[in-house]
């Protein structure tokens, strides 16, 4: 334990208890209970107080300090973040929990050359006949109308396609017109299709998509990460084309993580169902709270939280024992930096919440005062050392 006299340290409890505790003293009450406390160990009151008194008063004093509403977390997760976590992080409130000894939580290494703010609604339309348009620059209003269906952006970052006056004249035969919409690092962006399906498009991913669907199926192409909220039609079924598999609905809500530097596909359901089609595989239907992860040609189907699937696109990012790595690409995508290794600290996870709109130097420095990863940040390139 820390250079600290018991007399001291239930003093400590009794400032923490009545939310009158410090940051400082908030990391070496930390510090004292990474010292004392293992993975094999039980939490001793003797010593560490009463643990659910605790969670609940340093709960108090977040919720106090913050200006904004703490994302919604199922009890599971939020027992791991108060009891278990490595770090948590809540609309940049940090405190920190981890389990094994850290030799000075009060003195972050992170070197912030300069800060780096965060994503925000940016995307590039490409039109059936090869026109670019880079939404957040150009006005607000209609930008567009090709295949009798209206194209308008709005200032809060939706592109909306709307059925023109000419539009049932239009809808004959012919060859379908594509559009595609693309999302660079660092952006986010939301699309309404002309069925009324709305799609959320996270940073570094695209959705190609006919102007018109066709009478038999309404079918798209993702790249990345996106959020369907797909209109119901029962004569027309819906279809997502994400490289490594095909899924088939009706009218339902469901979310694609399906990056190309990920080792993995990850397909949630939040309500109604899918089937999937996994490319060589044998096809399978998805419940709500259901999660299909394809890696290396298998197929596994877990429950899973959805609150923490959908948590990029509530403006959050939810770690929930994951690694370092993972943590990295999610950041290097939303923040568009480069990020490099001088070493990879093995079996490192984390677990907290931190709000997508703070800069990038308040996600880092949490994670450095875990004591077991540092930063530098120079332009776009963070080095992880």
């Amino acid at each position: 334990m820390p250079e600290i006299q018991r007399t001291d340290f239930f003093r400590l409890l009794d400032r923490i208890s009545d939310c009158t505790a410090t940051d400082e003293e908030i990391a070496l009450y930390n510090a004292c209970l990474n010292a004392v406390q293992s993975e094999e160990q039980s939490w001793d009151e003797s010593i560490l107080g009463n643990k659910g008194k605790l969670e609940q008063a340093i709960f108090n004093k977040i919720s106090a300090e913050i200006q904004v509403q703490p994302v919604a977390l199922n009890l599971s997760l939020w027992k791991k973040i108060m009891a278990a976590a490595t770090i948590v992080l809540i609309s940049g409130i940090s405190l920190y929990f981890y389990r094994q000894h850290m030799p000075d939580l009060t003195t972050p290494k992170t070197e912030i050359v300069n800060d780096v703010k965060p994503g925000a609604n940016q995307a590039v339309l490409t039109l059936a006949n090869g026109k670019r348009i880079v939404l957040n620059a150009s006005v607000n209003g209609e930008i567009a109308e090709q295949s009798g269906i209206r194209i308008r952006k709005t200032a809060d970052g939706q592109l909306i396609y709307t059925l023109s006056d000419s539009g049932t004249a239009a809808n004959s035969g012919g060859p379908v017109a594509f559009n595609t919409i693309e999302t660079p690092k660092g952006g986010q962006y939301q699309i309404n299709l002309p069925d009324g399906t709305r799609v959320w498009l996270n940073a570094a991913s695209s959705l190609k998509y006919p102007v018109r669907f066709d009478r038999k199926e309404r079918k798209v192409s993702l790249q990345g990460e996106g959020y369907f909220e797909v209109a119901k039609d029962k004569h027309k079924p819906f279809k997502v084309n994400s490289g490594t598999q095909e899924l088939e609905v009706l009218g339902t809500h469901f979310n694609i993580n399906s990056y190309a530097d990920e080792p993995s596909s990850k397909t949630t359901l939040l309500e109604g169902a899918v089937r999937l089609f996994p490319h060589g595989g044998q096809d399978l239907i998805l419940s709500p709270g259901q999660q299909a992860v394809l890696a290396s040609g298998r197929m596994k189907v877990a429950m899973v939280d959805p609150e923490e699937v959908l948590a990029w696109k509530n403006g959050n990012f939810v770690f929930n024992d994951e690694g370092l790595e993972t943590i990295m690409r999610k950041i290097s995508r939303w923040y568009d930096v480069e990020v490099s290794y001088q070493r990879k600290p093995a079996d490192l996870t984390f677990t907290g919440v931190v709000s997508r709109s703070r800069n990038i130097s308040a996600v880092l420095n949490a994670l450095d005062k875990t004591g077991k990863v540092h930063f530098k940040v120079e332009g776009k390139k963070v080095t992880v050392w």
